[in-house]
């Protein structure tokens, strides 16, 4: 999502911890960024009202964020989730970016910046969200596990995402899904399931529900 973008983000001193009667952190406050995209376009400087939930299993665990005062449309075109929260790309997406830099400062510029200069970016001169490529909700993410594992359609993915949630002794055993008809453990393919595998746990990956 927005590959050529580079943010600026200091601090967020408008944001403070919030009473909550649930388990983990919530911030709530203004949310101020500064960003610009590497291909010369003119740099946004904007800020929202932001509530983000932080789950005590963080980073394995995901944030929500939710946009209070609706300058984001809570629509599907708009990414946002039936819940009102921000759809800020696909989960495993977001558990490989926290897995590089598993801080609150490292979601927020690799995670929530991104998403809010390209609302910021469709509020301004209009048009489609920057990262609008993808589908809205499942399908969308289905297409991007097949990005992200580098298959060629939604069925392998689901493969995937079904040995990252099966015992690795099991899952071996499986056909490999990248279509090569070994087993999944006598495949180099194996390598890159085994990096998904550290990121979170077996029951984590099958929460995913494909």
């Amino acid at each position: 999502m927005l590959p050529g973008l580079i943010s600026f983000l200091a601090d967020y001193p408008g944001m403070g911890v919030v009473p909550s009667r649930q388990a983990g952190l919530v911030l709530k406050g203004r949310f101020a960024f500064h960003a610009r995209q590497q291909d010369g376009a003119r740099p946004i400087e904007d800020n929202y009202h932001l509530r983000i939930d932080i789950p005590p299993g963080f980073p394995r665990d995901l944030p929500k964020v939710t946009e209070l005062d609706l300058k984001i449309p809570r629509t599907a075109k708009h990414h946002v989730n039936w819940d009102g929260t921000l759809c800020l790309g696909s989960p495993l997406r977001i558990l490989q970016k926290l897995a590089r830099r598993a801080t609150l400062n490292g979601f927020a510029e690799d995670c929530i910046v991104p998403y809010l200069y390209a609302a910021s970016h469709r509020r301004i001169h209009g048009g489609e969200l920057l990262f609008s490529e993808l589908a809205h909700g499942r399908d969308g993410e289905l297409a991007d596990y097949v990005d992200l594992f580098s298959l060629k359609n939604s069925a392998q993915a689901k493969q995937v995402l079904l040995a990252l949630g099966t015992k690795k002794r099991l899952a071996n055993k499986l056909p490999c899904p990248c279509g090569c008809e070994k087993r999944l453990g006598r495949c180099v393919f194996n390598r890159k399931v085994a990096q998904f595998r550290r990121m979170a746990s077996r029951s984590w990956f099958r929460s995913l529900d494909f």
